[in-house]
């Protein structure tokens, strides 16, 4: 197929005449994504919420063991008695 058969064949697509539409299919089109955007809200909300649980369950583990400090050490008893 040579250089003008193919822009005749695309011509000859491009003036056809468009293919029928269901009635329904904008209001179904509009309906879906509105499904869609309200789930992916909440999923975003469900994350925060998961991502802020982590963070203070994080800092209240953290007041309490106190990883920072340095354990006593176990290898000496301790003096008593002088």
């Amino acid at each position: 197929m040579n250089r003008a058969e193919r822009e005749a064949a695309a011509r000859r697509i491009m003036e056809r005449q468009p293919a029928r539409v269901p009635p329904d299919l904008r209001s179904a089109a509009v309906r879906r994504g509105e499904r869609l955007l309200r789930r992916r809200r909440f999923a975003r909300r469900v994350l925060w919420l998961l991502a802020f649980a982590a963070v203070l369950a994080f800092a209240v583990w953290a007041a309490d063991a106190r990883p920072w400090v340095e354990p006593p050490s176990q290898t000496t008893p301790p003096v008593t008695g002088w």
